[in-house]
């Protein structure tokens, strides 16, 4: 199975998304949020089934600093201190393509958890 390669990636900081072209062909825009509340870092999905940790609070999230990591991913370092997610092409390539049930379900999950997206002050 080959990966696809981003060939263009633009965070815009304004609108909070993040703009990604992969090598084939394929076009997706993902809210700042969406990528926190899907980190794969360990804090967020676990270490298993059953194991993922609900993000609330997330909506206005920002992402501070992209650091490479080798040839195959981007590690981001969000505002609200996270920061240990490493996003590889294959588990962007997955959000995107995904993006629309992957966002429903993390809707759902919020609503039955009666958490909301904004952040309690």
């Amino acid at each position: 199975m080959t990966i696809a390669i981003p060939t263009e990636m633009e965070f815009r900081q304004k609108s909070r998304i993040l703009s990604l072209t992969f090598d084939d062909g394929k076009h997706f825009e993902l809210s700042y949020e969406f990528l926190r509340v899907y980190s794969p870092s360990a804090e967020v999905r676990g270490h298993g089934v059953g194991q993922e940790t609900l993000q609330v609070g997330k909506a206005d999230v920002a992402i501070e600093k992209v650091s490479p990591i080798g040839t195959y991913a981007v590690q981001l370092h969000f505002d609200d201190g996270h920061d240990t997610g490493i996003y590889s092409w294959e588990w962007l390539h997955y959000l995107g393509e995904n993006h629309a049930q992957l966002w429903q379900d993390y809707l759902d999950n919020l609503e039955k958890a009666g958490q909301k997206r904004t952040p309690s002050n």
